[in-house]
């Protein structure tokens, strides 16, 4: 998401939300010898790292991809419309000075007529995401408050608080298992048809969100822009998931699994060019096992990689804690293990391959019917994620 999702910095929230009624970005069409940085400079944008991959991930563009003229992109600035009355009650904040930051803002966009027109006549208040997100560059424990915008995460989700930076400065890439022409295990529930591709997906999107409340860059490497968080048990399935940045999923699995540890490859390269050192990808699949035997959530690391093994611990030492926590009288048997697949093996990142049970089991499907389920697995993962130490 961009399948950039710098779906990134995040940080304790002190002040209301500012997105407001907000519904849609600043849109404009790129002239001849225009690039990223020209055009966010133009409109007076901070050429930040949390600028450029939000503006990235709004028009679904690789890293430093130019710009093309005439068609139109999204910038990282929120239109909202002027109240009449003020700008802090136009956008539901309190701090003063925030509001004449804004308010100097848009009087020189009209100034450089850049603006048409005044927001006070034309009632379109210009807010720039840098303003509400972006942390300042001299501080690691900057405090501001806002929403993102994400429509990846559908209707319901798609504005993402602002909770802490926690995890600032780390990069992951969240793969939910199969999807497009590969639906992966199949099974039937309460009389339909349900697909593990679907099921992976929501729970991935939940983790990706988690991640992106708490400062990190968060990848959704597969992608619908039809489905986003799903309520309810029976979750459709379809075949229009594509892989990132738009990429029809091919049918062979070895041209599946090829393009996607191509993509996480060329991301992680970019990513360590510009100083990030914890980067990590999370396989997320479900198991379809000849018996209906019941199964933890498990996971698997590679041989050759230390750094997975101990996340793949990690992550189950937290799930048993959690199931400890929760039913504690069931006890939980998730293992780790090596495995030598192609997504552990062929990946830069450290990564790790998670099963989170068996599709084939009637009380797994609990694990993953209930919406709260699904929404606590995302949780106790994002937990685990959150307090890993290399």
């Amino acid at each position: 998401m961009k399948h950039f999702l710098k779906i990134g910095l995040l940080f304790l929230a002190c002040l209301t939300s500012i997105i407001g009624h907000s519904q849609e970005n600043l849109k404009v069409k790129a002239k001849k010898g225009e690039g990223i940085f020209s055009l966010l400079k133009k409109y007076k944008l901070d050429i930040s790292d949390c600028n450029k991959m939000h503006f990235y991930q709004l028009n679904n563009l690789e890293p430093e991809e130019g710009l093309k003229i005439d068609i139109e992109y999204e910038l990282p600035i929120f239109i909202h419309t002027y109240n009449n009355q003020s700008i802090r009650s136009t956008l539901g904040i309190k701090n003063y000075d925030e509001a004449v930051k804004i308010q100097n803002y848009n009087n020189e966009m009209t100034k450089s007529k850049v603006k048409k027109g005044n927001y006070r006549t034309d009632k379109e208040l210009w807010v720039p995401y840098h303003f509400i997100v972006c942390p300042d560059a001299e501080s690691e424990t900057s405090v501001v408050s806002g929403n993102r915008i994400f429509p990846l995460f559908g209707k319901k989700h798609q504005y993402v608080p602002l909770k802490s930076n926690r995890l600032k400065g780390k990069v992951y890439y969240i793969v939910a298992g199969h999807g497009g022409p590969d639906p992966g295990a199949i099974n039937r529930a309460k009389g339909r048809k349900i697909c593990e591709d679907e099921y992976s997906y929501d729970v991935a999107l939940r983790l990706a969100r988690n991640l992106l409340e708490h400062g990190a860059i968060a990848y959704m490497i597969i992608r619908d822009k039809n489905d986003g968080i799903r309520s309810g048990e029976i979750l459709n399935y379809d075949k229009d998931e594509v892989c990132w940045k738009n990429r029809a999923i091919p049918l062979k699995q070895r041209s599946r699994l090829t393009q996607r540890s191509t993509v996480i490859n060329k991301l992680y390269d970019y990513h360590k060019q510009k100083g990030y050192k914890e980067q990590y990808a999370l396989m997320l699949h479900i198991d379809s096992r000849k018996t209906s035997k019941r199964i933890d959530v498990f996971f698997y690391h590679h041989s050759s990689s230390p750094a997975g093994k101990k996340l793949a611990l990690h992550l189950q030492k937290t799930i048993k804690g959690k199931y400890a926590q929760h039913q504690k009288d069931r006890g939980y048997y998730g293992s780790v293990t090596s495995r030598d697949l192609h997504m552990l093996r062929e990946t830069k990142p450290t990564s790790v391959y998670i099963e989170m049970g068996n599709i084939k089991s009637e009380a797994d499907l609990q694990r993953f019917l209930k919406e709260s389920n699904r929404q606590a697995l995302a949780s106790w993962l994002f937990e685990g994620l959150a307090g890993f130490k290399p």
